[in-house]
């Protein structure tokens, strides 16, 4: 451990974002991580990490308080809040997690201290929403008896190569003071660059265009594929063609969820109806996305009527419901909207996915995971979420779950291999 370590570090919330972070600092000093979950506390506290972004060694190695007593707290004068932002049902910014954990350590905050927002916000909501929430509950006043920055996280879960301390970190705060400050602590422990954005809005402007730009480039190539099953055009040929050009950026389409893209622009268009522009672009691309899950299971229903199958009598796999593929990540997964459609049209569908938690897809999504060994034999499967468990046994997985061996593979990612498709199998990508 260093002794010249900056500053004292907090990290509140302890998930895909905050124990990334808490383990980087915990590295170098002692770190305070708290989350308001005292089972996610016990398990942390037990080398347990539920999200599987972190291995019981590194959790020994590292110095961290796992706690949920927020009195801690104040041990601390620097403190990441990186909890979750997400939607609520009507696709509207629910801050109430993050005005939450301003509440918390506004209760602890000291003369001195410093607080970084990691969280996803719209533009303004830290200084309009969250500093008021830190004055109020401290009794202090902002830029004057502590301060305030904002860093938005890049946390990719499941990535093994873009890792925290390895990707780019933008910074922001209040003054010049405050901003050397926490360039200073993030740099301690980041191998990529810093860059010091001129303003907290400025920073969290960049967070949100960052997922919606993407958003918008994925929903583009979805309408792709939407026009071409219509022509009979397969969308990947299409796309391998066309990628030869140099300029042609690589996307390719698919189901977007998750905590980021699929919710990220929500917080841009809430924004910008707010100060009287309403924004055409951005909702029509997030409409797309929405509707890929539905799109994917019109398809397999048309597959199957081609095929001959009765559906109302059909028996539909699906493999995986996570998000996105090896990691346990339920949120925002577009994998349920396959399921819902293909019920409502009286299909019998199961699902597995060996990394998904059984007992939470059930409460939140009320869906009964199967093993592999329970599941009847299908008419069609649909390979939704490629995780390495089903990629390394590819065709022969895949062909054992269908009756007779033969029937109709979904192919939603294309990832299976075109050059060897066994007999019997009709495949079709999306």
């Amino acid at each position: 451990m260093s002794e010249d370590f900056p500053r004292k570090i907090a990290v509140i919330g302890l998930g895909y974002v905050g124990l990334p972070v808490a383990i980087a600092f915990g590295i170098h000093s002692r770190v305070i991580g708290f989350d308001i979950d005292k089972q996610r506390i016990h398990e942390l506290q037990h080398d347990y990490d539920c999200t599987q972004e972190v291995n019981a060694e590194t959790l020994q190695t590292a110095n961290i308080v796992f706690t949920d007593e927020p009195h801690l707290l104040a041990d601390a004068d620097f403190h990441i809040i990186a909890v979750p932002t997400p939607i609520d049902h009507n696709k509207q910014p629910d801050l109430l997690p993050i005005l939450k954990a301003s509440k918390t350590v506004g209760c602890q905050l000291k003369k001195g201290d410093i607080v970084v927002y990691e969280s996803t916000v719209y533009p303004g909501a830290t200084e309009e929403m969250c500093i008021p929430v830190l004055e109020r509950q401290s009794g202090l006043r902002s830029n004057i008896d502590f301060s305030v920055g904002y860093s938005p996280e890049r946390i990719n879960p499941g990535d093994k190569e873009h890792r925290f301390t390895q990707i780019t970190k933008v910074i922001s705060a209040q003054n010049c003071e405050a901003l050397t400050t926490i360039q200073a602590v993030y740099g301690f422990v980041l191998k990529a660059g810093i860059h010091c954005a001129p303003s907290i809005k400025v920073a969290e402007a960049a967070k949100v265009i960052e997922n919606t730009q993407r958003d918008i480039n994925i929903a583009l190539i979805n309408e792709f594929a939407m026009i071409f099953s219509k022509m009979g055009i397969d969308t990947h040929e299409v796309l391998e063609a066309a990628q030869t050009k140099w300029n042609f950026m690589p996307f390719t389409p698919g189901l977007v969820g998750g905590h980021c893209i699929g919710v990220d622009p929500y917080y841009l268009i809430y924004k910008a109806e707010a100060v009287g522009y309403h924004p055409q672009l951005i909702p029509a691309a997030r409409g797309i996305n929405d509707d890929m899950g539905i799109f994917v299971a019109q398809q397999a229903l048309i597959y199957l009527r081609q095929a001959g199958y009765i559906i109302q009598e059909s028996v539909v796999t699906i493999l995986g419901i996570t998000f996105k593929e090896n990691v346990p990540d339920l949120r925002n997964t577009r994998v349920i909207d396959i399921v819902s459609h293909l019920q409502q049209n009286a299909v019998t569908v199961q699902i597995h996915d060996p990394l998904a938690d059984v007992q939470i897809v059930q409460q939140e999504h009320q869906i009964t995971l199967s093993p592999l060994t329970t599941l009847q034999p299908a008419h069609c499967v649909i390979l939704a979420v490629p995780h390495q468990e089903y990629m390394q046994q590819e065709w022969i997985l895949l062909q054992n779950l269908l009756e007779n061996k033969s029937g109709i593979i979904v192919d939603i990612k294309s990832v299976l291999p075109q050059d060897n498709i066994p007999p019997n199998l009709r495949v079709y990508r999306i």
